[in-house]
């Protein structure tokens, strides 16, 4: 009986590492010895789980013969058992019912298992997983069949991780080339919003992942701000903030953070809206930009996935190209903005200097014009490239401004706004100019810029001179009905007398004298009439370099 015992488990192990030595993908490993043991070793179902590193968790990898529902629980076993598993040891139970905790009787009493065989998965002395025979009847498992059972959990973690290095070394091949076309992709543009799509369609289309987000932290309130996804709805986007949530957390301390259980992860904080999404792992890595954390990637997975260190390694790689490539968009995004503004502002100075009514100029400290309005370049008959640039003076050179009058040397010399006016013969005659210049200073408190104002003032000195002429006017007119006043008193007095005379004489030849004056005073009389009337005078040339005056 024992020799054809040990011939079956001989043909048994044979078979099963055949197949397994066959086949190069771990997952498709683990499926065929969950679904071929159970015919082998006449039990009713089989699991592999896989110890997931970051959680020191055992997560479900591939199983046979068992429910949903029961497969989904989130305890596996008895702490007490658990621990014998992580050191190494098997794990033998005839009634799970009697030897499990109050909260999985029920579960385990609805699937009808019995007796359970727990192995440790190991590899180079290693805990990798665990593989559970489970059957419906109750079953003490013998010696031997624990023995033989610990022989092919060994292969099977030698299977496991020969499938998982070859694939590491497949996906790194695949993830060197994805990374390479997405580096090319993402750098032959400085469209921000271009870059940001092509990496969350890329990165989850390699990872065979449900979807992505990138998030990126706002300078201003270094807040996490959504910015580009695929693969999700808007409902699930639109849950709230992610910056609490202990993955995300992480991730912006630099380091990446795989979850493969979001539903029982306490680092996942919206758990009922990922259910509802469909997600049931997730990968976060952070998006560098040189040693500087800009942001997180996050891919979503809608099956259990256990992320391998190649699928960690591309993605922190891929995010990193994407960092790089963000940046880039970014400051050109920036420039091309300020840019935008420095011309906006030009445009709106522009139109603002142009409406200046006076001549206007910028010189800087080589006195070369920087800046011209179209006033000026109108009263110079030149367009604005053909004025900026040139020395100021040889601009004004013909203009009646000695150098040691000009106001911009003023300014340069003194630092303080300084003018000067003058005049300038024209075809239309004389015109006045006022110049006044001012400093423009820089940060350093010294003068950078001097902006100078023409001002064409004739029509002002006009009007002074017309305003003097009156005020001359305006004296004259009071002084004359002054001294009109002031003979007529004696005129009158005098007119009288000759008037009485010359009633009261006899004589021709006195008479006559008499006659002459009353004419004379007479004559006077309309004199100082007109004198007290007077509005207006005229000046006229007389005898010699003698000048009259004629009264309007």
């Amino acid at each position: 009986m024992t020799i054809i015992r040990e011939q079956e488990y001989l043909r048994v192990y044979q078979k099963i590492t055949r197949m397994i030595s066959m086949v190069l993908d771990h997952q498709q490993v683990m499926d065929t010895i969950v679904n071929s043991l159970p015919g082998l070793l006449n039990v009713d179902a089989a699991t592999i789980r896989l110890l997931d590193a970051e959680t020191g968790k055992f997560v479900m990898g591939a199983a046979n013969g068992l429910s949903e529902e029961y497969l989904s629980r989130y305890s596996i076993d008895t702490e007490e058992t658990m621990e014998m598993i992580l050191s190494g040891y098997p794990v033998s139970k005839t009634d799970v019912k009697l030897e499990s905790s109050p909260e999985d009787r029920e579960i385990i009493q609805s699937e009808g298992v019995n007796s359970i065989l727990t192995l440790p998965i190991l590899f180079q002395d290693s805990i990798i997983g665990i593989l559970r025979l489970l059957t419906k009847d109750k079953r003490i498992f013998t010696a031997d069949e624990i023995s033989f059972s610990m022989a092919l959990a060994e292969q099977v973690g030698i299977a496991i991780s020969n499938g998982r290095m070859f694939l590491e070394m497949e996906n790194q091949v695949d993830f060197m080339k994805e990374v390479q076309q997405l580096s090319t992709l993402v750098n032959s543009s400085l469209d921000l919003s271009e870059v940001l799509d092509t990496i969350v369609e890329r990165l989850p289309d390699s990872l065979g992942c449900k979807g992505c987000t990138i998030r990126l932290l706002q300078a201003n309130s270094n807040q996490l701000e959504l910015v580009a996804s695929h693969g999700l709805s808007e409902r699930y986007l639109q849950r709230g903030r992610v910056e609490n949530e202990m993955n995300v957390a992480a991730a912006l301390s630099g380091s990446p953070v795989a979850i493969y259980d979001v539903g029982h992860d306490d680092r996942i904080m919206y758990k009922t809206a990922m259910e509802e999404e469909g997600i049931q792992s997730v990968l976060s890595v952070p998006i560098k930009a040189g040693s500087d954390v800009i942001g997180v990637i996050r891919i979503l997975s809608d099956v259990p996935r256990c992320f391998s260190s190649s699928e960690i390694n591309f993605a922190v790689t891929a995010a990193e190209v994407g960092g790089g490539a963000i940046r880039n968009a970014r400051t050109y995004q920036q420039i091309s903005l300020l840019f935008n503004q420095i011309e906006e502002n030009e445009r709106f100075l522009a139109n603002i200097l142009d409406c200046i009514r006076p001549q206007l100029l910028v010189v800087d400290t080589k006195k070369h014009l920087v800046l011209v309005n179209k006033v000026l370049q109108g009263e110079m008959g030149c367009t604005e490239n053909e004025l900026l640039g040139r020395g100021y003076h040889d601009l004004f050179q013909d203009q009646e401004c000695d150098e040691k009058d000009c106001p911009i040397n003023k300014v340069f010399a003194t630092g303080q706004p300084a003018s000067f006016t003058h005049t300038n013969e024209r075809d239309d005659g004389v015109h006045w100019c006022e110049r006044t210049a001012s400093p423009m200073l820089g940060t350093d408190g010294e003068i950078e810029f001097v902006i100078e104002v023409i001002r064409d003032i004739t029509a002002k000195k006009q009007l002074e001179e017309a305003r003097l002429e009156q005020m001359k006017l305006q004296g004259v007119v009071e002084l004359a009905g002054t001294v009109a006043h002031e003979i007529n008193s004696p005129l009158f007095a005098a007119l009288g007398t000759a008037q009485l005379l010359e009633e009261d004489l006899d004589e021709e030849d006195i008479i006559a004298d008499v006659g002459t004056i009353v004419r004379n005073l007479k004559e006077i009389g309309k004199l100082t009439g007109k004198m007290t009337q007077m509005t207006g005078y005229e000046s006229r040339e007389y005898v010699g370099d003698t000048t009259i005056v004629e009264i309007r």
